[in-house]
């Protein structure tokens, strides 16, 4: 996920500082986004989205839950 961070950020030519400023976080801890640090939070993945305008792939999460489907379609036929 942080290496498609740094391409989104890449491909509209922004620095990391320039995210940074636009999600009130600082430099270092975009760069921790890009690197896929799991000590960061789920809120600052999600301010770096809206700083890149990709706020709507936060929708995308777990969109596909095959196999949660299918748990929900065996239950069903149980009953």
């Amino acid at each position: 996920m942080g290496e498609q961070i740094m391409l989104a950020r890449k491909r509209r030519h922004l620095s990391m500082q320039d995210i940074a400023d636009r999600a009130t976080v600082t430099r270092l801890t975009v760069s921790k986004v890009e690197h896929g640090d799991p000590r960061v939070s789920m809120g600052i993945y999600a301010r770096v989205l809206f700083a890149l305008n990709l706020e709507k792939d936060l929708s995308l999460l777990a969109a596909d839950d095959a196999l949660g489907h299918q748990l929900q379609d065996a239950e069903l036929l149980r009953k």
